[in-house]
Formats: structure tokens, C-alpha cells, sequence
């Protein structure tokens, strides 16, 4: 088993083209506002406004870190239709490198549904193309282009789930840190072989509740003795407004109260771009405390703006908010 170091970077990987390779699910977001009502079987019903927009939140985490100025790429699959040029596009835009994206002319793009009435919203997702991907479809000079890999939503993916050992192993040979964020199991089977899967992750980046329903335990203390023995190198358990704990394989902790924004617009997406700060600090060589105050920040800059990507226009924009608001400079 590697014992991976916190800032493995080595030589022959400092020269590689990207600093971040997002491997992950890939999505257009339908969005529907000012719905009359909720719909019922057999009518029709009414919404006064619709937004077409690239969803996901591995996209999210890619298209941030590449406004914070890291170099990052998408390995992910889409349809090969309209909403697979709109990702495609979407992604080129926000200067993430879509050299790795993978066309299947079998299955449609996944898409998402999003209804919102007032506060609450109900989602229904197709996920096409993002549960066909496995380990076979990836260009594996992926690996050698990359110091960092970035895995999320595990659960969406079936396919990649199935063929993540053989994705760690690859970034292994290559001398390649992992990141993983496995997001919520929609099913809420969290059927991962945490106690293998752990050991070969650089930098775990989970929330309370997925840790807590990963491991089966009732408590955040409880999952965190759980999967300690297992990291590879360290943990971040993001916990919303009250900051994040990191946990390190040598038990020592370090807790960093979160930046608080008192007019936020909303928080759809902080998560995704906690990892975005934390990973290009990361991948920069920063210690892993800076990296945890760089992911606390750009969370805390997510929620100034509507959607998960409309506070990183670009890194001056993020800079200008992280001075502005909350009187911090961004790494």
C-alpha cells in the first residue's frame, strides 16, 4: 500500500500540462422558476422562467479552480448531441481543457431536472452518459498530463464506482495525488469499500452527513475514529457555516471557523468549490492548513453570488470579493 505525503509532488511531475484532472459526471441543469404548482399526474402546469446552464458538481469544482488559475481538464462522458455542445462549450468557456471528454453516440447526456417553489426545490435526473463511463473509456495519457486527480460524485456513476481501484492505481504508477469528494448516494446505499478505497486518497473531502452515512455511525466523532486508520494522507470534514476540521493519518486536527457571510445569495455549490480552493492550493505546494483557510474562503466567496460558478467569473473577481468581504487574500 502507498503512503502517500501531503504535497507529493515530484519532479517528474512539476513539468506535466495540467495541474488538475477533474474526473467526474457531466450534466446539464434544466431549471425551472415561478412554478404555479406542484405537477400532477395527468395535468399540465405552468412556470414562468427556465435556465438551460451546465450542471454537475465535478464540473462546478473544475470550472472554479480554473478561474483561481490552476491548469485543469475534464475526463467525463456526454451524449453526442445539443446538451453534450452545451457542456462542452460551457466548460471551454470557463478555460477548463476539454481534450479528454469522451462523445457516445448510444447514450443521451444526462440532464437534471430542477423545480423550485419558494425555498424548496425537487430535482428528477437522467443519468446517461455519466453512468456509462468506466475505466476503459478514459485516455489513460491522462495520467501522465496530470500532477493531481479530482474524483466526485461517485454514487452518480456506476460504471466509474465500479472501476475506481483500477482509476487509483493508475494515478499511483504515475506518482499522481487523488482527491475525493464522493458526494451524496442518491440510493443512500453507499455501497463503497471505504476501509481499500481510503488508503490510496491523498486528501479526503467529505461533509458531516456523507461521512456519517458512508460509515454507518451516528455521530461526526464516531466516523472520524472510523476512518482515520484509513486515510492516505489526510481529511477535510466540511461542516457548512461552522467551518471545516482537517484530520490528518496522524490523528493530529486542526478546526477552521468558516468565513461567514451575512447577505448570501445562496449556497448551491460551496461545497464544490471549497475542493476548488483547497485543490489549487494544494497542487501549488501549499501547507495543508493554508489550503484548508483557501477552501474555507473560496466557500465563503460561492455563497456571493447565484449559482455554484457566478462568484469565479475569474481569479481577479474572486480576489476582489475575498479582500472586500471578508478581508482575506486569496492563495
Amino acid at each position: 500500500m502507498r503512503d502517500y505525503t501531503y504535497n507529493y509532488i515530484t519532479t517528474s511531475t512539476e513539468m506535466r500540462k495540467f495541474d488538475i484532472a477533474a474526473i467526474g459526471e457531466l450534466n446539464v441543469d434544466i431549471i425551472l422558476n415561478g412554478i404555479e404548482s406542484e405537477p400532477e399526474i395527468g395535468k399540465e402546469k405552468f412556470a414562468s422562467d427556465m435556465i438551460v446552464t451546465l450542471g454537475s458538481s465535478t464540473a462546478i469544482f473544475a470550472a472554479n479552480a480554473a478561474s483561481l488559475g490552476s491548469k485543469v481538464c475534464f475526463v467525463g462522458m456526454t451524449g453526442n448531441d445539443m446538451f453534450g455542445n452545451l457542456v462542452s462549450e460551457s466548460l471551454q468557456a470557463k478555460g477548463v481543457d476539454t481534450s479528454y471528454l469522451i462523445r457516445n453516440d448510444k447514450t443521451a447526456t444526462g440532464a437534471t431536472i430542477c423545480m423550485s417553489y419558494g425555498e424548496d426545490r425537487a430535482n428528477l435526473t437522467y443519468q446517461g452518459a455519466m453512468d456509462v463511463m468506466g475505466y476503459d473509456d478514459i485516455d489513460l495519457s491522462v495520467f501522465e498530463n496530470t500532477k493531481h486527480i479530482h474524483l466526485s460524485s461517485l454514487f452518480m456513476q456506476s460504471a466509474l464506482l465500479k472501476d475506481v481501484h483500477k482509476v487509483l492505481a493508475k494515478a499511483a504508477e504515475n506518482g499522481v495525488t487523488v482527491s475525493l469528494d464522493t458526494q451524496w448516494d442518491p440510493v443512500e446505499k453507499w455501497e463503497m469499500d471505504w476501509k481499500k478505497v481510503l488508503p490510496q486518497v491523498t486528501v479526503f473531502l467529505p461533509n458531516e452527513k456523507e461521512l456519517m452515512a458512508l460509515t454507518g455511525t451516528a455521530d461526526v466523532e464516531e466516523a472520524i475514529a472510523a476512518v482515520q486508520p484509513y486515510l492516505g494522507g489526510a481529511m477535510v470534514v466540511k461542516m457548512g457555516s461552522k467551518g471545516s476540521l482537517l484530520v490528518k493519518k496522524d490523528g493530529s486536527r486542526n478546526f477552521l471557523a468558516s468565513f461567514l457571510n451575512k447577505e448570501v445569495v445562496d449556497a448551491i455549490g460551496a461545497g464544490d468549490s471549497f475542493n476548488s480552493g483547497f485543490i489549487s492550493a494544494f497542487v501549488a505546494g501549499h501547507p495543508l492548513e493554508d489550503c484548508q483557510r483557501n477552501g474555507n474562503l473560496t466557500g465563503a466567496i460561492n455563497t456571493t453570488a447565484a449559482g455554484g460558478t457566478g462568484a469565479f467569473t475569474s481569479r481577479q473577481a474572486a480576489e476582489t470579493v475575498a479582500k472586500e468581504k471578508f478581508n482575506v487574500e486569496l492563495l
